[in-house]
């Protein structure tokens, strides 16, 4: 065989095995959903079985990736109707949970006495926002009014749809407006919010559980006739500075079981997944009205390498 009709000969074989990886990429389909954080695993890499034995041909265990820090979880997704949004008291933020399906979820379990428990905080950790959507059961349609101030702000979605597990869901959303950073902050174990102070008592740890003692007092003295908040005297929510993974913390006891006292000291228990700051958020329900008092609180004595902005240590707001 000459050699053009070798060449020829070669391009067609090429072509025919091109063109049948083409039909198996069209009939698989693409990759439904990456399953780990590449930079969950990268920061994983050599802590797993492989590093504890020496051997690198073993693939290391990656632990799983924190809530908060994916839009796209287990066939389920985060959809903001608008990602990109005005400035200002009350606007109304709509978003969708889709299902695997691709359609919108309308079944979900209650958990702390909620469907769903939206979290919004700017990027520098001011603002935060623990509100309840309500939603149009027709069209799976969530919608709720945020005070937004300008920079950019990342929502979370906790939730648990019927038969599945529960899983936290977060997307950024752009606030136009002149954007002002606040100053650095460092830990603080001690917040203030209208006549009541909180302290907290425990320190964090990578990887150990840990218990956290919130002390709450009004004018000097304790308060001990906290009222329910979604099932329990506080509700804790925890991030993780630099990239805001959301941390689920458990209140310890349950208002009416006989042994919970409605303060001075509520106790949740936390586990981190990581050395660096935390930024807890504690919402506690005194004479009718919800209020939030700001922490910050270092892990394993090793903060995170950037600087992050300070928070206002407190505020109130109606429960929504």
């Amino acid at each position: 065989m000459n050699t053009p009709a070798k060449l020829s000969g070669f391009v067609a074989a090429v072509a025919a095995v091109f063109g049948i990886a083409l039909l198996v990429g069209a009939t698989v389909g693409p990759v439904e959903e990456q399953t780990e954080d590449p930079a969950a695993s990268a920061h994983d890499a050599g802590h797993g079985d492989a590093a504890a034995t020496g051997s690198s041909a073993e693939t290391p265990v990656v632990e799983e990736t924190p809530g908060g820090l994916m839009t796209y979880r287990n066939g389920y997704s985060l959809a903001l109707a608008e990602t990109n949004v005005d400035s200002g008291e009350g606007r109304n933020l709509t978003f969708a949970i889709n299902g695997p399906d691709g359609t919108p979820v309308t079944d979900f379990d209650v958990t702390h006495e909620k469907d769903l428990h939206l979290i919004a905080v700017r990027r520098d950790f001011t603002g935060f926002q623990h509100l309840h959507p309500v939603l149009d059961e027709n069209t799976g349609i969530w919608s709720v009014d945020v005070d937004l101030t300008p920079g950019t702000w990342r929502v979370f979605t906790d939730f648990t749809p019927t038969g599945g597990d529960a899983l936290t869901l977060g997307a950024d959303l752009t606030v136009a407006g002149g954007f002002r950073p606040t100053a650095p902050r460092s830990d603080n174990r001690t917040a203030t919010v209208d006549d009541y102070e909180v302290t907290l008592d425990g320190d964090l740890s990578s990887g150990t559980d840990a218990l956290l003692t919130l002390t709450v007092s009004k004018d000097g003295q304790p308060v001990t006739d906290l009222q329910p908040y979604l099932g329990a005297y506080g509700h804790l929510v925890a991030l993780r500075g630099g990239d805001l993974a959301y941390l689920h913390v458990h209140p310890d006891g349950t208002p009416g079981d006989g042994a919970t006292r409605p303060g001075p000291e509520v106790v949740f228990h936390t586990a981190v997944p990581s050395a660096g700051t935390y930024h807890l958020y504690l919402d506690f329900q005194h004479d009718g009205v919800v209020r939030t008092a700001a922490f910050a609180l270092t892990a394993d004595g090793a903060g995170d390498t950037h600087e992050e902005p300070s928070a206002p240590v407190g505020h109130s707001h109606s429960g929504r």
